[in-house]
């Protein structure tokens, strides 16, 4: 084997899949921490111990829209790169999915499942992966669009630092890609291939109506299960002020750097609850409900992980007997 110089391929670059989901995971393990050491346990178990049967029902059918609407997105957009993807397989992948993302490190463990398992049956792993990554991208956009858009209409004027760093973020990305595509030939091919599959995803007025409107269900699912927490723990508030650091805390939320979706989420509800005045202790509890209901939205997906491992061992054993 020959040894080459010169730039490490990016995957060396940046270490191992592991690896960056452990880093990613510690990030959201030290935010909470600091949060702990700053004001103790008293609004986490407050969050917790909240929770009432109605509020878990009242997720549960939340979780059901926003995921109906997400695969929906997903199965638009995978049908104009050209996959099968049936509605009853795209929801049940996508409650898989959001299930692997809450209880596995780095939050994204379960988009790359769906990716490779929907890629395998259909003999296509790249194209479906391009598929998720353009589900995923969209739906994140949209969210940073419509948080920016109605934060203005509500005059949310306290709130304006925080929708400055979210747009540093998004231009910080893209200078890291920029960045990463003049690493190598190679990475520049690939960023290359990889924008003009997106551009192609995208480009058609039809398509992208049903993404904005799938995508924006989504939001007012998460934000409208984010009321339920804050009413839940007891915040008194105009909808117009909830709506406001629910919008934040959701958005938060989607950053891969975190442990099941805990850490940004509640760093930020505890900086946006304080900046409104209603106090760093309410955003955290009303945070803490939250991811407790997100948990309960997304646990039919345990379901389909267990039914999945069943169907396998099945298999296994089938395939057993037939060569005995």
């Amino acid at each position: 084997m020959t040894t080459t110089v010169g730039p490490q391929p990016a995957h060396r670059t940046f270490g191992t899949p592991r690896t960056r989901a452990i880093a990613r995971s510690s990030v959201g393990a030290g935010i909470l921490i600091a949060i702990l050491l700053e004001v103790g346990a008293g609004p986490f178990l407050q969050g917790i111990m909240s929770v009432t049967p109605a509020a878990a029902g009242a997720a549960l059918l939340l979780g059901a829209a926003t995921t109906a609407a997400a695969a929906w997105r997903w199965r638009v957009l995978a049908g104009r790169l050209g996959l099968t993807l049936g509605p009853g397989a795209s929801v049940s992948s996508y409650y898989r999915s959001q299930f692997l993302n809450a209880v596995l490190p780095g939050g994204v463990v379960g988009d790359i499942h769906r990716a490779v398992s929907h890629g395998r049956s259909v003999g296509q792993v790249a194209q479906a992966s391009r598929a998720v990554v353009a589900e995923r991208t969209a739906g994140n956009a949209v969210q940073l669009v419509l948080a920016g858009v109605v934060l203005v209409s509500l005059g949310s004027s306290a709130y304006a630092p925080a929708v400055g760093i979210l747009l540093l973020a998004v231009t910080v990305a893209g200078v890291g890609l920029v960045v990463a595509a003049r690493m190598t030939a190679h990475a520049r091919a690939a960023i290359a291939r990889e924008l003009v599959a997106l551009r192609y995803a995208f480009g058609n007025v039809g398509i992208i109506v049903r993404v904005l409107v799938a995508s924006t269900i989504v939001v007012a699912g998460l934000v409208a299960m984010f009321l339920v927490a804050c009413y839940t723990v007891g915040v008194d508030a105009s909808p117009e002020r909830l709506i406001a650091v629910a919008l934040f805390a959701v958005v938060a939320g989607s950053i891969p750097l975190n442990i099941g979706g805990w850490g940004p989420r509640e760093g930020a509800a505890a900086w946006a609850f304080a900046a409104s005045g209603l106090g760093t202790a309410a955003g955290i509890a009303a945070s803490t409900a939250f991811g407790v209901l997100a948990m309960i939205a997304v646990a039919p997906g345990a379901a389909v992980v267990a039914a999945s491992a069943l169907r396998r061992r099945r298999g296994a054993l089938q395939g057993k007997e037939a060569s005995s």
